[in-house]
Parts: C-alpha cells; structure tokens; sequence
C-alpha cells in the first residue's frame, strides 16, 4: 500500500482547518483549493496579493504551482484544474490571464480539462484553483 504525504511547501503557511495544501498517494497529486495570499514571510500574516482579479489569478496559479513543486510534480503533470470565481463577468478576464500564465509556462500540453464554477468565497478573494495531477 503507498502512503499518503501530505504537502506544504515553504511558500505557504499551515491551512487554517485540518486539511493540507496537497496530497500525493503514489503518482497521484491533489492539489487542494489555493488562493492568492502571498508568500509565507515570518512575522508576516497571510495577506492577498491585492484586490484585482489579475493579480490574486497569477498568485493563486503560482502557489498552486508550489503545491506542485513540493510534490515533485510540474504543469506537464496536471490532468485538470478546476477554478473557482466569485463573479461570473471576471471569466473572459480570468481566462487571458490564464492562458497568458499557460503560454509563459511553455506547456508542451495543456490540461485535459478545465472547470470554472461560481461560488462564495470568504471577503476580498475572487479566485480559488485546485487541480489534479498524475506523474509519470
């Protein structure tokens, strides 16, 4: 039986529930819901990136991306991320910054699959992204 190991990269403090940022279970990696906070900093509280729907995507792509990185995973590895809006007229903005974020990442394969779903999030954050990755 493979174990399970839960992740937190150093960018990222604990959750604030009993969850963890990722799981990896043999090549499984579940990325769990990532949101824009910057970078762990001591003495520092978690703090948004900052209001706008440009800068909490890219800094919720990038910390999904540590998720990642802490398991030994990398973009090429995501089979499909799911994304979460607060708003449904951010999609069309929300999807350029994404594929912009894609291209700069030069995926030779993007994921198999992307789901964006409307939900509330708690004050201030716009977007939550999560995603599922199979390695090698």
């Amino acid at each position: 039986m493979t174990e399970k190991t839960a992740l937190t990269p150093k960018t990222h403090t604990a959750p604030p529930a009993r969850f963890s940022h990722g799981v990896r279970k043999g090549n499984i990696l579940q990325v769990a819901g990532q949101v824009a906070f910057l970078p762990a900093e001591e003495g520092r509280p978690r703090a948004l990136v900052g209001p706008g729907l440009r800068e909490q995507t890219r800094q919720t792509l990038d910390n999904v991306k540590a998720v990642l990185d802490e398991g030994g995973a990398s973009w090429e590895d995501v089979m499909m991320i799911r994304v979460y809006l607060t708003d449904t007229d951010h999609f069309a903005e929300m999807n350029e910054i994404y594929n912009t974020y894609f291209d700069e990442q030069a995926l030779t394969q993007p994921p198999a699959a992307r789901t964006t779903v409307y939900v509330g999030l708690p004050a201030g954050h716009l977007v939550e992204i999560d995603a599922l990755a199979v390695l090698g």
